[in-house]
């Protein structure tokens, strides 16, 4: 089986452990870069260049497309689709992701656990808005966002009508969530692959000064151990965006636990060095399940 990997360095840990399980499962396994792909859109024969060339025929496309190159990345993974190749992550789903209120309106409507969300447009609503959330303290996050970026704890009803107002003035889309005291910093990141909670981890914040459990930001995880409703509540979230492949955030509060996030390219390092998982195997038996149902799919049409 031919994969293709869609990342922007062949050296960052998730593509080279991709790589690596690909190869140790026989396959070939081709890293390609996002931006460095153009396409030729047509009815007749679709088709995608790379470096002056047409890229070959792949079985599957594992996508690994940062936050920042969203919507080219989508294109790219869309174009593949059209070209019948497997996509582990579609680009609907990428893009549902990355939108953080489009994601939370999907959980919500399926009755998804979820921190008490606000988002406004006009600057005399402030005040309403800070109160539908609980008041302070309060979370202001960016729409589009990763590792913690575009997140900030704001302790004072003042702090957060100034924040609110110079965000909204200067036209950038954020919302305003309630702050889970209870959670004491801390968040569990469930790796969901397919139909399966295939790792987690406990993430804690550095420090009573920084709320923010990425490890990107300085916190620490160790393994843990997740209830039955955790992993139903990642794996039912998973399936709503169209995730096949996701990292499910969730704090645990004194309603339950509570989904804050949902990442369409989890990194690998945290969660394999953390649980000693071999997340990244799991990721191409998926593939190659998901190419071996495609070609059924195909075969009974014929």
């Amino acid at each position: 089986m031919k994969i293709a990997i869609l990342s922007r360095r062949q050296d960052i840990y998730s593509t080279h452990r991709l790589v690596e399980a690909a190869k140790n499962r026989g396959h070939e396994a081709e890293v390609i870069d996002t931006l460095r792909c153009y396409m030729n859109v047509t009815s007749s024969h679709p088709s995608i260049h790379y470096k002056g060339k047409e890229l070959p025929h792949y079985d599957a496309v594992i996508p690994r497309i940062g936050a920042s190159v969203t919507f080219y990345g989508a294109a790219v993974v869309r174009q593949l689709k059209m070209m019948g190749v497997f996509c582990v992550n579609d680009s609907i789903a990428i893009t549902r992701s990355r939108d953080k209120l489009r994601c939370l309106q999907l959980l919500s409507k399926k009755g998804i656990g979820l921190p008490i969300t606000g988002f406004a447009h006009s600057l005399d609503e402030i005040g309403d808005l800070i109160k539908m959330v609980g008041g302070p303290p309060l979370v202001i996050k960016f729409l589009e966002g990763t590792q913690g970026i575009g997140v900030i704890l704001v302790e004072t009803a003042t702090a957060a009508r100034s924040m609110i107002e110079a965000f909204l003035g200067l036209k950038v889309n954020i919302l305003v969530q309630e702050y889970i005291k209870e959670a004491g910093g801390a968040d569990i990141r469930c790796f969901v692959v397919g139909n399966q909670v295939v790792a987690a981890m406990k993430r804690q914040s550095k420090s009573s000064d920084e709320f923010r459990s990425n490890l990107h930001r300085g916190g620490s995880a160790t393994a843990v151990e997740i209830t039955d409703e955790e992993r139903e509540m990642a794996i039912n979230a998973s399936r709503i965006i169209g995730l096949n492949v996701a990292g499910v955030d969730i704090v645990r509060s004194n309603r339950g636990p509570l989904i804050i996030e949902i990442n369409a390219s989890p990194g690998l390092e945290g969660i394999e060095n953390t649980t000693q998982i071999d997340v990244a195997t799991k990721i191409i038996e998926l593939v190659e399940d998901g190419v071996k149902s495609d070609k059924h799919r195909v075969r009974d049409r014929e």
